[in-house]
């Protein structure tokens, strides 16, 4: 036997046969909940934490006053905090998840809503001018938001470039 090799077990061929239960969408949202309540209060907020069901799709609603600091510059925080919980409630559901989303105090929605305008009013602006336009870096989420308004517009188009996480949307002339 060579000196890199070591001697064959008797389950070396046997792939492992993980007998995991599915852990209902419900459980996971109150994991979800409790996790993010404990975390929250552990930082110093006082909160109310909620979840949202939408079929597998889980939102934990965290609502109270001077939650600013839980967003953080341009969201870094809160795209954190949902990672936090979500690698939570994925272990706690052995790998099987719903798809788990963080919102501080209507952020999610309000900056939906900006998104929604800003890609309008640049639009508008790339219809006028028929020059392309390439926007800062944005998450994924936000560039969703901008290519779906954008989709909805006649005369523009969108494509994304670059590398996360510095991917950036391109709003182009049709």
């Amino acid at each position: 036997m060579a000196s890199d090799e070591r001697p064959a077990r008797p389950n070396d061929n046997v792939k492992a046969e993980v007998d995991v239960d599915t852990v209902s969408v419900a459980n996971q949202a109150e994991h979800a909940a409790k996790f993010a309540d404990e975390l929250v209060r552990t930082m110093g907020f006082s909160a109310s934490v909620r979840t949202e069901i939408d079929e597998d799709d889980v939102t934990v609603h965290i609502e109270g006053d001077g939650l600013g600091a839980l967003v953080g510059p341009r969201g870094v925080t809160i795209q954190a905090l949902e990672e936090v919980v979500r690698a939570v409630v994925q272990h706690h559901a052995g790998g099987h998840s719903a798809w788990v989303h963080v919102d501080v105090a209507g952020y999610r929605q309000r900056r939906r809503a900006a998104l929604a305008e800003f890609a309008r009013q640049v639009a508008a602006e790339v219809i006028a001018t028929g020059e392309e336009r390439a926007l800062e870096a944005m998450t994924a989420a936000d560039r969703k938001v901008v290519h779906d308004v954008i989709s909805e517009i006649d005369g523009v188009g969108t494509t994304s470039e670059g590398e996360e996480p510095r991917r950036r949307v391109v709003v182009l002339p049709a």
